[in-house]
């Protein structure tokens, strides 16, 4: 590895407000000077020709005279994104600098060197307190003793298949597991582990207890929504999602799919399809119906915890989503929502703020609301996806609670809301009968040790995990690998008839040890896995850390027999990572072998792991509620009014839309901003299905959970999100509008 400086990393004005932050919690600090810091992996020394060639690539953005001789003074700290990661930066010039002929570079990385000036030398304490403002522990390493960073591009031997002994005490065994690797299972799901295990006749591995815990989560299996209520000593005849299905259950008109892939799908217009030929390359137009497909879901954790990143990766796992409905679906524009506690904004404290404290590990609802909504437009954008629509809402109360008690509401752990809408060819809407002999791939990026134990995470209460744990569970956004992903599924859903896809699902809450087996259940199959042919950008993962880990941008595939040299030309047409890791098996077994290791991490009935966990139940009773009546006494108008007006949800929304490009794709049809400045939000935000005809969608979406503090009932009547077909509506024929609601659920 090498390294070359670079132009100055952040601009004047962001030094000057990171100055005065510094300035603030040291006031020794007199200057702050930055630079970019490429490193460069290389299988053997560049020729003179080359490292031309590469200075000429890494020489961009504000010019100096002589970078090297014109570097700031002071105490150098070097922030580089997190050992173990590749950034998205490091996607694009790394592919960048192979198109160029540089072949023998293996990746090229960057980072940003900061140059402290201080009156006296930094104490070690003082250095530790400042550079948690120059960086963020979530996504990125600091080092402050060199900025030669050892192990950014590291091999290293991996760590080692563990198993848990169940001996005489079984349960104790395995709750012992249970609280150390946060897993988050209940006393029933012990209990039936000690049993499967007993039948199997052996101890469980790591690989496997991780992954039936993030298959069997509440994020991936919902299992409150599923559980079985009995509400003061009575059994409900009907679960949660069983109340929510009715709607569909009685009108079911227009509606494709529901409640069974990972979105649903509504009847859409008959417009002009645009897309390339494959084989010839050429665009051109095709008159078929394009079905509306659509997705609402949240992040809350993980925004809870790192509000950019946490946002960003809740907007492509929602954008997964979509691209992985059917056999193959393309995005097309989306939303996001945030409720937040209150803002409690340096020096404009309001009347109704009161600080009641937080978990340390949680993000404030500040920082929250000035991270997480540009965490997800940038993915969005990056993408290529505009976001058109949500929502914003602060709402933290001290009110009476059944026991006598005070109870403080809000959302110190906030909803990110992420959703969106897309379209899907017809014959493509249901997933195929997946056969025996199909080969089973991953498309996408590299396993990396980020997003562990994230859909475990989502089955305990916020503060009730270890820091680190809660750490580990938040992932890292690639939105340039997630792009070029989406271009493999454009390319064979064109392909038509021709689609070698029979299955896609995306990979998110429990990686591909949740993903893989969903795909081989999907036909009530078995599998069989090489776990050293998934791609990973770490050495020295464990299978366990392989296997589970939420590294992002990946998708999960089964492949018709015989079509692998197709699909292979595609992914090396778009440059995107891919790998057959295994097939498809007719014995109803999930067999996951590691030869690096001699070991069988997962040898298990894939029934086990999804069709036979216990079901939850819900014993609870009634607590009467008492509210307080309103009083307006003292109450004045004007001051009233003014509060109102400086609400947050009630106040100015501009900060949350001009933070990106809401038209990017050209099939929007209203700008958020109407009227004749521009000013008013719109009400609803509406796409075309295609640049030719006049039809396409709307969608909206509001909410009133506040009002469940008084009602509940009346809190659900408008906490949705809707998207609708229009058909004529935009040329004003007349003709209609059909409309579906789907209410939000997730983490």
């Amino acid at each position: 590895m090498f390294s070359l400086f670079g132009a100055p990393a952040l601009s004047q004005f962001r030094l000057d407000q990171l100055l005065q932050v510094l300035k603030a919690d040291g006031p020794r600090i007199l200057a702050l000077g930055s630079r970019w810091m490429h490193f460069v992996d290389t299988s053997r020394p560049l020729v003179e020709s080359e490292l031309e060639v590469l200075g000429k690539l890494l020489t961009y953005g504000a010019r100096v005279p002589d970078a090297l001789h014109a570097l700031p003074g002071g105490r150098r700290v070097l922030v580089t994104p997190r050992v173990g990661t590749e950034s998205p930066w490091s996607s694009k010039a790394t592919d960048i600098v192979h198109v160029c002929g540089l072949n023998a570079v293996r990746r090229v990385e960057r980072g940003t060197v900061f140059f402290l000036e201080s009156a006296a030398p930094l104490t070690a304490s003082e250095l530790t307190r400042l550079t948690a403002h120059l960086h963020d522990r979530m996504t990125e390493s600091i080092w402050t003793d060199s900025i030669e960073p050892k192990g950014l591009f590291h091999a290293a031997a991996p760590r080692g298949l563990r198993h848990v002994v169940l001996g005489e005490h079984p349960q104790e065994a395995l709750a012992r597991a249970n609280e150390q690797w946060g897993l988050a299972l209940s006393g029933q799901e012990i209990d039936y582990l000690v049993q499967v295990f007993g039948k199997l006749g052996r101890d469980p591995t790591d690989v496997e207890l991780m992954m039936f815990a993030q298959a069997n989560s509440e994020h991936c299996r919902h299992k409150i929504f599923n559980a079985q209520f009995v509400i003061d000593g009575r059994p409900m005849p009907q679960s949660l999602f069983d109340m929510i299905r009715a709607t569909h259950a009685r009108n079911s008109e227009g509606v494709l799919s529901a409640y069974r892939d990972n979105a649903a799908v509504i009847v859409g217009a008959n417009t002009t399809r645009f897309f390339a030929d494959p084989l010839t390359q050429r665009y051109s137009g095709t008159l078929e119906p394009i079905d509306i497909l659509m997705k609402v879901e949240t992040h809350n954790h993980p925004t809870a915890i790192s509000p950019f990143p946490g946002a960003a990766t809740g907007a492509g796992g929602e954008i997964r989503d979509e691209g992985a409905t059917g056999i193959g679906a393309k995005p097309k524009a989306g939303l996001t929502g945030f409720s937040v506690s209150n803002l409690k904004i340096p020096g404009m404290l309001q009347p109704w703020e009161v600080d009641f404290g937080k978990p340390d590990r949680i993000a404030s609802a500040l920082d929250i609301m000035i991270a997480a909504p540009i965490g997800a437009a940038a993915f969005n954008n990056e993408f290529g996806r505009p976001n058109t629509c949500g929502y914003f809402r602060v709402f933290e109360q001290q009110t009476a609670a059944a026991t006598g008690h005070a109870a403080i509401r809000g959302y110190h752990k906030p909803i990110m809301v992420a959703g969106g809408l897309g379209s899907v060819r017809r014959q493509n809407v249901e997933k195929k009968d997946v056969v025996v002999g199909a080969l089973l791939v991953v498309l996408g990026g590299p396993s990396m040790l980020i997003g562990l134990g994230g859909g475990a995470a989502s089955s305990v209460g916020s503060g009730q995990s270890s820091s680190e744990l809660d750490f580990a569970s938040v992932q890292r956004g690639n939105a340039e690998i997630q792009r070029r992903a989406q271009e493999v599924i454009d390319r064979c859903v064109a392909l038509g008839e021709a689609n070698p896809i029979l299955l896609i699902h995306d990979v998110g809450a429990g990686g591909l040890s949740n993903a893989l087996p969903e795909a081989i259940a999907h036909s009530h199959r078995g599998g069989r896995i090489d776990l050293r042919k998934i791609p990973s950008a770490e050495s020295e993962l464990s299978p366990m850390e392989i296997w589970c880990n939420e590294a992002q941008e990946r998708y999960v595939l089964a492949l018709m027999p015989g079509s692998i040299e197709q699909f292979k030309a595609l992914c090396e047409r778009e440059r995107c990572p891919f790998a057959a890791v295994g097939e498809i098996t007719g014995d109803g077994l999930l067999k996951v072998s590691d030869p690096l290791l001699h070991a069988t991490p997962v040898d298990i009935p894939i029934d086990v792991l999804l069709g036979k966990a216990p079901r939850m139940t819900r014993d609870v009773r009634s607590a009467s509620r008492g509210a307080a009546s309103l009083s307006t006494d003292g109450v004045n108008l004007s001051d009233s009014l003014e509060r109102l007006l400086k609400l947050p949800t009630i106040a100015d929304k501009s900060f949350l839309i001009t933070i990106g490009d809401r038209t990017v794709g050209g099939l929007i049809s209203r700008d958020q901003m109407v009227g004749p400045w521009q000013v008013p939000v719109a009400d609803a935000a509406v796409s075309l299905s295609s640049y030719q005809e006049y039809s396409g969608e709307a969608m909206a979406m509001g909410e009133r959970a506040p009002v469940a503090l008084l009602d509940a009932a009346a809190s659900s009547t408008d906490g949705h999100s809707l998207v609708g077909q229009l058909d004529g509506c935009l040329r004003g024929t007349g003709r209609g509008c059909r409309a579906i609601r789907h209410r939000a659920r997730g983490q």
